[in-house]
């Protein structure tokens, strides 16, 4: 009897299914992190105040901070952080009307220290009792000069803003002027914009170089 040799075909025989993925590029090992996640772990972790005393502490930096921001935009005119007295266009007007103009009121103040330092320095008699005098006889003439300025002023302000805005509350326009003009130029507020003659006041920028207010 001869024995039957068992033939396997080509199509019984067993072939490797191949990998559908390379087996040269590793796996991540992990699932990929929704959006939202991704999102959260680029922000910078928040840190909670270990105690009261440090949570006071930061409130209270935050606040001066805020004074300090709010302060500099009263000072630079910005209409959004000026008190009511000082906003609007006729007394933007008359701000710039006043500082604009060299006017007796602003010397009334430096005149008046300048006289009592004088009197104060040890002189010989002759010379203190000049100054003395100068003193008496100058104080009246300069309040006489501040007080006719200051009429002068409120009354050219009232006329030339009715002019320029017809229809706008010209209430109290005048005396707001007369005061401002009365300050000594560096403790005005808000700062003024324009110099004497009408050219706005410069400011240097953050690169070195000077600019003009608008």
């Amino acid at each position: 009897m001869f024995r039957r040799r068992t033939q396997t075909s080509a199509e019984d025989s067993p072939v490797p299914v191949e990998d559908p993925k390379p087996h040269g590029t590793p796996g991540k090992g992990r699932p990929t992190p929704k959006r939202s996640e991704a999102q959260g772990r680029r922000r910078s972790p928040v840190t909670a105040p270990a105690n009261r005393k440090e949570a006071y502490r930061l409130a209270r930096e935050r606040d001066k901070a805020l004074r300090a921001k709010q302060r500099e935009a009263m000072l630079r005119g910005d209409e959004r952080a000026l008190p009511a007295r000082d906003r609007g266009p006729v007394r933007k007007f008359a701000r710039d009307w006043v500082d604009s103009r060299r006017l007796p009121g602003q010397y009334f103040l430096p005149v008046v220290f300048v006289i009592m330092l004088l009197s104060m320095v040890p002189f010989p008699i002759p010379v203190r009792s000049a100054v003395m005098l100068l003193y008496t006889l100058s104080l009246p003439v300069v309040m006489v000069l501040v007080l006719a300025s200051s009429f002068y002023v409120a009354g050219r302000v009232k006329k030339e803003a009715a002019a320029k805005f017809p229809g706008e509350d010209l209430k109290g326009v005048g005396f707001y002027a007369a005061m401002r003009s009365s300050q000594m130029r560096r403790l005005r507020f808000p700062k003024p914009n324009v110099l004497p003659g009408g050219l706005p006041v410069t400011v240097k920028n953050t690169t070195g170089t000077a600019g003009a207010k608008k």
